[in-house]
């Protein structure tokens, strides 16, 4: 059975930093890319980072680029983290987990796997 499920959301002010875990099982996570994505109320899901199945290749959205970083550890723990620094009021939303085989991608569609979600409020 896959599971993903997301931890470390919660309320933060702005400037803040978060970091977020992913907990991966029921499949074989050193052959999946991953992805962080989120969804504000009133938006739609949206795409925030990705990491190859090597973590080598990693890709962000514009939006978070140079304050948010990918990481994951294929070695000791099927886990995939996203560091969150500098964070701003428009960062809230449900931050989810996925998993897809290939490359990695942009796309939400293209993932198969998801986790239910963590909340992630940035307010003063």
């Amino acid at each position: 059975q896959v599971q993903l499920v997301e931890s470390g959301g919660g309320l933060v002010q702005p400037g803040g930093s978060l970091r977020l875990s992913c907990a991966a099982s029921g499949f074989t996570f050193s052959r999946y890319a991953m992805g962080w994505f989120r969804q504000a109320p009133g938006k739609e899901r949206e795409f925030v980072a990705a990491i190859g199945w090597g973590g080598r290749n990693t890709a962000y959205a514009d939006s978070v680029k140079g304050r948010f970083t990918i990481s994951r550890d294929n070695a000791k723990n099927t886990v995939v983290d996203l560091q969150m620094n500098s964070l701003k009021p428009e960062d809230t939303a449900v931050y989810y987990c996925a998993a897809r085989t290939g490359d990695w991608g942009p796309s939400s569609a293209e993932y198969g796997y998801w986790g239910q979600g963590t909340q992630v409020t940035v307010s003063s």
